[in-house]
């Protein structure tokens, strides 16, 4: 077991079991149903975004926002970052956790919801948020949870989908009204950021998995100054 990464629930090597979860149940239900319709629901690749802005840093502490199934948690981990994991899903947790068994790394698990988990503010060398879905409130609870999570000096990595944030509500009940997007997040760095890149680019896009018919990424990477 490792030092306490939430206030409630402890992080360990070994994905939390169902009952350790902080967060809606409803989310996780939603989120593990969704996982459990496929054997794999993500291409088991790094996002191309991440591998692309993260692999020339210098390795320190990550927190993989919505990690799914593993994949960037292991890269990040292979790359001698010290990873920390957090999603929602126990499906995806265990499938993250034998992916990350089969390559030899090590990460910590957080089975929580975001703005739920009572992360230690300030104390992550890297954010990496790889499309998250993100649920929108009043009080922009996640964005600032985002922010907050990441030290002086260190870098949040946002990227999502472009064009997702003006579509209509699908017949699936998708919304995307509900959900974080870059321009939120962006609208709430002050003097104490640096944007050093906010755009639309083409996508890396991986063979198989969900939502590799998305073709355009929007991304927002900035560094925090004080």
């Amino acid at each position: 077991m490792t030092d306490n990464i939430t206030a409630g629930s402890p992080a360990s090597d070994a994905p939390p079991h169902a009952d350790a979860y902080i967060g809606v149940p409803a989310l996780q239900a939603n989120w593990d149903r969704r996982y459990a319709e496929r054997e794999q629901l993500w291409s088991g690749q790094p996002n191309g975004v991440l591998v692309a802005e993260v692999a020339g840093l210098t390795p320190g502490r990550a927190l993989d926002v919505g990690c799914g199934e593993g994949a960037d948690a292991v890269w990040l981990a292979n790359g001698g970052w010290d990873v920390t994991a957090l999603e929602v899903s126990e499906v995806a947790l265990e499938r993250a956790a034998g992916r990350v068994q089969d390559a030899g790394v090590t990460v910590r698990w957080v089975h929580a919801a975001l703005e739920e988990a009572a992360l230690p503010p300030a104390s992550f060398d890297l954010v990496s948020a790889q499309y998250p879905a993100l649920l929108r409130t009043p009080d922009a609870a996640a964005e600032r949870a985002l922010l907050a999570a990441v030290a002086p000096g260190g870098m949040l990595l946002f990227v999502h989908h472009a064009g997702m944030d003006t579509q209509q509500v699908h017949d699936s009940g998708f919304d995307p009204a509900d959900y974080v997007w870059p321009s939120m997040v962006a609208a709430l760095l002050n003097d104490d950021w640096d944007v050093q890149l906010y755009e639309q680019r083409p996508r890396i896009t991986p063979d198989g998995g969900a939502g590799a018919h998305h073709a355009e990424d929007l991304v927002l990477r900035a560094r925090r100054l004080r």
